[in-house]
């Protein structure tokens, strides 16, 4: 895992490229790598990060294995994981910017290298404006999905 953790996942285009073709796959491919690592290495370290006295107290209710990852390990580990998430949706973000610029037909990446062949900076600039946006807006969302999920955090209790 540390290997290919590693590795540049944009160096992966051309590969992904001779092993799924020209099209929707290698761009999806390329996404879900990317965003893959980050909340990978945030949820694990949530989990190594839980008290063992919680999963001790836990085990003393009496409480199974599934009942202790449900009710101790994944409420331990949620605040890592969102942390994760949202850092992974901006590389999710560059996956995406990437994935549109090399071989695409439509879409903001096939709009900046248009605008780039044509010298036209004023495109280039609205479209990475737009990306923003759409970064800001992920953002937001995980936000929420923050606030919704760990309500029970004295952080986050309404005053």
């Amino acid at each position: 895992m540390q290997m290919l953790r590693t590795l540049p996942f944009l160096a992966l285009v051309p590969l992904f490229i001779v092993w799924f073709g020209i099209g929707e796959v290698p761009k999806v491919a390329l996404i879900a790598l990317g965003a893959a690592f980050p909340t990978y290495l945030t949820l694990f370290s949530g989990i190594r990060a839980i008290e063992a006295k919680l999963v001790e107290a836990g085990r003393s209710f009496g409480l199974s294995r599934l009942e202790l990852i449900t009710n101790v390990v994944l409420p331990g580990a949620t605040p890592s994981f969102l942390v994760g998430l949202r850092y992974a949706l901006g590389h999710a973000w560059l996956s995406l910017v990437v994935a549109e610029q090399i071989n695409a037909s439509a879409g903001l990446g096939y709009l900046i290298n248009n605008a780039r062949d044509f010298m036209r900076t004023d495109i280039i600039v609205v479209c990475l404006g737009v990306y923003a946006v759409l970064g800001l807006g992920t953002d937001f969302l995980v936000r929420l999905l923050e606030r919704r999920l760990l309500a029970w955090r004295p952080t986050f209790l309404e005053r």
